[in-house]
């Protein structure tokens, strides 16, 4: 059974909360367990905690949940770009599978809430298709 950790941002909360619970669903869904959570003030956060988990040795992935949601500015577009492009850069240094279950940017409330599930799932599914590839 594939360890999992998983890093859920705080901001959002009714949001992220929700799609947290329904990873972890999925994981046992998926034969796999979620081992460790680390909670984070914000999206922006996530990649440092990520880095922690991927540390441990029992750990062999890690599941990322947040929303960066479209404000007055592009600000949202720059976090979500510098965060994915460093989930990708942690996954390939400790050559193990990290996913971007962050839903953004440029995206409202509305649209968000409506993509819970499908995040959730795919942040899940994403990280067992790579630790079971071979």
């Amino acid at each position: 059974m594939e360890k999992l950790g998983m890093v859920v941002s705080t901001f959002n909360h009714e949001i992220t909360g929700e799609m947290s619970r329904r990873a972890i669903e999925r994981a046992k869904e998926a034969g796999a367990k979620i081992v460790k959570v680390i909670e984070v003030p914000g999206s922006f956060e996530i990649p440092l905690a990520v880095k922690e988990l991927l540390e441990q040795k029992d750990i062999n992935g890690v599941v990322t949940i947040g929303t960066i949601l479209k404000g007055g500015t592009d600000h949202d577009m720059v976090i979500a770009h510098a965060i994915a492009k460093k989930l990708m850069d942690l996954s390939c240094e400790y050559g193990k599978p990290v996913s971007l279950g962050i839903s953004g940017p440029n995206i409202t409330w509305q649209q968000a809430e409506k993509r819970i599930e499908e995040y959730a799932a795919r942040a899940v599914d994403s990280v067992v298709k790579m630790l079971r590839k071979g």
